[in-house]
């Protein structure tokens, strides 16, 4: 039986969800229509973003379904970057190294298209974003960052860093994707502007996700259209998909204290039993604790590559990653360990180990068995290839 170990790229939808996915898919009308069928659509609609706005803390006129969590962090960056840009020029976004692409790719499309300027905040060696004392306002659009770096799964400061953005007036979107069913998140007490998520992340559907939006918050919309979603997002909006994330939601909040103490018991003995299989392996981000996430254990393996380690672990029937799933096949080193301070040859090396819902003490157990041959295997190649490079 396939090992499942990378959850943060995608978790298995609940059973749950798909059913009320099925049964939602077999109700006709379209949420904007005004005859009863219709109403009815807009009714399960509605009745969804507010299940989904409990969840986050927020009021349901704040929740902005859209197609996913990259839709949702454009719409976040590029709609306030153009809003605080309709009047004062204001080209500067404050932004982590070591942020999802999602993120990345948003701000340097700006910077190319847009004249905007982006200003890279340092992470120290674990991953945490470094909190900077004040922010010089005159010039800077908005500040955008990760509630939980999706890739060495360390938890950043969000509140301190929102008051010292907000001191200054400048408005404040978190990248919450990674964080979602997995810390508390409430919205109203963050006092952040926007936050994203996703629905696949929690055991939802793919293809949807949310922007929270305050209400004092202003947006210009990527899409234009019938002006649905407060004009924030136009579009028919996907009702079954929205009551399939709904439930989704609910049953991941009502189980996340739960499911995090029973995770972090899972995490300590998958990062044990790495440290003692291949002692050689490093451990990135803070040791396991508050700030790091339950489900996440990254590890630097010296010596070798990590796609030639997931490729090994692959065939012995284990999944992980190299880091997120948006950049998978792309041999280039992780970013995020490069703005942590480490070497390229050491951001090569890297895996990723993912829990979730599914997940077993089998299952860490199952790649402990197989990670020491695949880390010999992966290091001979890797000292052939490096003596090859070297011309010997």
């Amino acid at each position: 039986m396939p090992v499942y170990l990378d959850h943060a790229a995608t978790t298995p939808m609940r059973p749950e969800a798909i059913a009320a996915y099925t049964e939602a898919m077999g109700v006709v009308g379209n949420p904007s229509s005004i005859h009863s069928q219709g109403q009815q659509a807009r009714r399960m609609l509605e009745e969804a973003r507010e299940t989904v706005a409990a969840t986050l803390g927020a009021d349901p006129i704040e929740v902005v379904f859209t197609s996913g969590g990259t839709e949702a962090i454009n719409l976040g960056v590029k709609g306030m970057y153009w809003a605080r840009n309709a009047g004062a020029r204001r080209p500067r976004i404050l932004v982590p190294g070591g942020e999802h692409h999602a993120t990345v790719d948003t701000v340097e499309w700006l910077e190319r298209s847009e004249g905007a300027k982006a200003s890279w905040l340092a992470l120290d060696p674990d991953g945490r974003i470094v909190v900077p004392s004040s922010v010089d306002s005159d010039d800077v659009a908005l500040l955008t960052f990760l509630a939980v770096n999706n890739e060495v799964g360390t938890v950043q400061p969000v509140s301190a860093l929102a008051a010292v953005a907000h001191a200054a007036g400048v408005p404040v979107h978190v990248d919450a994707v990674a964080a979602y069913g997995h810390l508390p998140l409430d919205f109203s007490a963050l006092d952040v502007d926007a936050l994203s998520v996703s629905a696949h992340k929690i055991g939802g559907p793919v293809g949807i996700g949310a922007l929270v939006l305050s209400r004092a918050s202003t947006v210009v919309p990527l899409i234009h259209g019938g002006g649905q979603q407060r004009q924030v997002r136009s579009g028919t909006q996907d009702v079954a998909a929205a009551v399939s994330f709904a439930v989704a939601a609910r049953l991941a909040e009502s189980e996340r204290e739960a499911e995090a103490v029973r995770l972090a018991v899972l995490q300590d003995r998958l990062i044990r039993g790495v440290r003692a299989a291949v002692p050689e392996a490093v451990l990135s981000g803070p040791e396991a604790g508050a700030e790091r996430v339950a489900s996440n254990a990254h590890f630097t393996f010296p010596g070798a590559q990590g796609d030639s380690l997931l490729f090994l672990l692959d065939m012995a029937g284990v999944s992980v990653s190299t880091g997120s799933a948006c950049q998978a096949g792309i041999p280039e080193p992780s970013h995020v360990l490069i703005a942590m301070g480490r070497g390229e040859e050491d951001a090569r090396s890297a895996l990723r180990f993912t829990l979730g819902r599914t997940s077993t003490e089998a299952d860490v157990d199952a790649l402990l068995a197989a990670l020491p041959a695949a880390y010999a295997q992966a290091s001979r190649a890797g000292l052939a290839e490096r003596a090859t490079r070297l011309g010997r």
